[in-house]
């Protein structure tokens, strides 16, 4: 139960619990925004209770959410049906499944999707206009997600959105800082002298430093996250991020080879006997074997082909201190709630399979991933590594600045995007046509 609001909440409070206007925030990561977000369904929620016996008219609103990927769906689904069941407010997760989401949509309130599902959805069942004449707020979970290649698709839905409502929705977005936030804040019809809060690191619970390291080869960032996790090893915990399932196993027993040659495996297994007993006893738990004959060591993987069980062990194991470094892929950022004092990004590409080459991780996946480093409880300063190709060291020193600005995809996809809206009869000719890309981001 949360007494008291933090300095984002509290600058916040007001126009977000109080007033129905538009409103883009942009903080660090982990200053609570989901809070912000709680505090503006609450505003819409009221406006439909009855002040003389306190009854909420709950078939007369409904709230989209909107989050970048399935872990912070399912993340944000667990918050929002904790912090609501008071209310007898039902929490949906949205399928692609049709004959399942219209469902969904009748018995729910408050909708957490990722955008393609939402897109996939009302496009399917394009004769249903309920949605639209129901919905009252959309919440962006992160507006960073239009500079992201799969950006277009929220892009278009809230070009739809905002081009047939006629400024009847609420419009939410979130973000940690970025340099054009009136670029975004205009889109998305944010009084841009009133509507705008933006804080920067200084916000942050725990000051962060950042460094880059450029490596050339692979042998040379082996050595190096080798040599950044043992120096903080012992000392406090660490996540090390890894680009491709079969790097976190490897990663993880190529640093215990390490620290076996060097007679330092000790370092990574707390001395108390406690911690020891209880890596013993919940060894006998676990079903990855790869996961038993890392937790002897003091090591722990995560990722999102894990049974739910093993991943449930690890993160209490990890919240509690047992486990001293956890090798990762990217979802634990976004999906778990849990920081380390520092994190460690191992190199900076991932494959992707439709274009068949190795891309750059995104600046959202890379700023989450950051925004991991930290203990408010605990720490008075966090460390955040980034290990990547040289080449890349400029683009990366940048990101970590926050000089990148939220640039639109739209263009990439635009001869889909309006084929589809003329499918869905929401572009009907060229007059409409260039209203649709006049509303929208790009």
């Amino acid at each position: 139960m949360i007494e008291l609001l933090n300095r984002v909440q509290s600058k916040v409070y007001e126009t977000a619990l109080l007033k129905p206007d538009n409103l883009l925030l942009c903080a660090p990561t982990g200053s609570g925004k989901d809070i912000v977000a709680v505090l503006t369904i609450l505003q819409q929620i009221a406006l439909y209770r009855n002040p003389y016996n306190g009854y909420i008219d709950h078939t007369a609103y409904k709230i989209l959410y909107m989050a970048h990927s399935e872990a912070v769906v399912v993340k944000l689904v667990r918050m929002l049906r904790k912090t609501f069941e008071d209310y007898s407010i039902k929490v949906g997760e949205i399928s692609e499944d049709p004959s399942l989401t219209w469902v969904q949509i009748e018995e729910s309130q408050i909708m957490v999707t990722t955008p393609e599902k939402w897109d996939t959805i009302t496009r399917k069942i394009q004769n249903h206009r309920t949605y639209t004449e129901q919905l009252k707020l959309i919440v962006i979970d992160d507006c960073r997600f239009l500079s992201d290649n799969r950006g277009c698709v929220l892009e278009s839905i809230m070009t739809r959105t905002i081009m047939h409502t006629k400024n009847c929705i609420r419009l939410v977005g979130f973000s940690a800082a970025f340099p054009n936030y009136v670029d975004v804040a205009r889109f998305l019809h944010v009084d841009v002298k009133n509507g705008i809060f933006t804080f920067d690191d200084c916000y942050r619970h725990v000051p962060i430093t950042q460094r880059c390291i450029g490596v050339k080869g692979t042998t040379e960032i082996e050595m190096n996250r080798v040599c950044c996790v043992m120096s903080v090893v012992g000392k406090h915990p660490v996540i090390v991020f890894v680009q491709s399932m079969e790097e976190i196993v490897k990663t993880a027993r190529a640093i215990i080879d390490v620290a076996v040659t060097n007679d330092t495996i000790s370092s990574f297994l707390k001395e108390d006997s406690a911690s020891r007993e209880i890596l013993c006893t919940r060894t006998d738990l676990v079903n990855s074997s790869d996961l038993k004959h890392l937790l002897q060591y003091g090591f722990a993987i995560h990722h999102s082909s894990m049974t739910r069980t093993d991943q449930q062990l690890v993160e209490d194991l990890f919240a509690n201190g047992h486990v001293q470094v956890l090798v990762s892929d990217k979802s634990f950022a976004w999906g778990v709630n849990l920081s380390a004092h520092t994190v460690i990004i191992k190199g900076t590409q991932i494959y992707n399979p439709e274009k068949g080459v190795w891309t750059e991780l995104s600046p959202l996946d890379v700023m989450q991933m950051l925004g991991r480093a930290g203990r408010p409880q605990y720490d008075s300063y966090a460390e955040g590594i980034i290990l990547t190709g040289h080449n890349e060291l400029k683009y990366y020193l940048s990101l970590m600045k926050q000089e990148l600005p939220i640039e639109s995809q739209f263009i990439s996809k635009l001869a889909d995007q309006l084929n589809a809206e003329i499918v869905l009869g929401t572009v009907q000719n060229e007059t409409e046509a260039r209203l649709w890309i006049r509303h929208s981001y790009l």
